[in-house]
């Protein structure tokens, strides 16, 4: 096992199972998830896909050269904004208009993720934060992969679900994973360890965002 994607995908196996199983993404692939817990999962998940994208534009500026910089910004915000248009339809969909989210709190799953992907643009190496990015499009391939296989054409959620299945958001994935492989390649043992660190915790966070909103987790009431 020699390239770090390999091992950072062996090492979260069992967390990528839990993924799997959460109520959220078996009911969403069933078709029977709850109106209301989708519609707060869109509502933080662009509020999220805000702040991922300002990461990924540092991730950008501090790429180590030209044409790493150009591969991974034109994947990463053809991925984008992919995600964002399926905001919009949902968006609409569930008449929420853009002021709204523009006024919306990120929940405290929302904030502590995107929190750390900040942190470590800010604080941390070039090649830790595209291993803290990578998760965010690997595992929404692999789950949106994974329910379409398995689901029925006339699921609600169907677009969410073609969205992400759609062979050139895994083509997005596939350039994001090649070149955070060419980065850890390159990097020293401790900046490795570093990499698989970050690509593990935002495994956890994406865990915690999906629960999140199943459980319309939100924040303690002020006494």
């Amino acid at each position: 096992m020699n390239l770090f994607s390999e091992l950072a995908w062996q090492r979260t196996t069992g967390l990528r199972k839990a993924i799997h199983e959460l109520p959220f993404n078996t009911e969403l692939a069933a078709g029977k998830l709850a109106p209301e817990r989708f519609r707060g999962y869109i509502i933080q998940d662009a509020i999220y896909l805000g702040q991922y994208s300002r990461t990924l534009a540092i991730a950008g500026a501090k790429a180590p050269d030209g044409p790493t910089l150009r591969a991974f910004v034109q994947s990463a915000l053809d991925a984008v904004s992919v995600e964002q248009a399926l905001h919009e339809r949902y968006l609409a969909e569930f008449g929420v208009a853009p002021e709204q989210i523009a006024s919306a709190e990120p929940s405290p799953d929302c904030l502590a993720y995107t929190s750390f992907l900040v942190a470590t643009a800010y604080h941390d190496p070039w090649e830790v934060l595209v291993a803290a990015l990578l998760p965010c499009f690997w595992i929404y391939w692999d789950v949106g992969g994974a329910i379409a296989r398995r689901t029925e054409p006339q699921n609600p959620y169907r677009a969410w679900i073609e969205t992400y299945a759609d062979e050139s958001f895994g083509e997005a994935v596939r350039q994001v994973t090649a070149i955070t492989d060419r980065a850890a390649a390159a990097a020293t043992n401790t900046t490795q360890t570093r990499m698989l660190s970050a690509f593990i915790r935002s495994s956890q966070y994406e865990w915690l965002f999906w629960d999140g909103a199943y459980q319309q987790r939100g924040w303690p009431a002020p006494a």
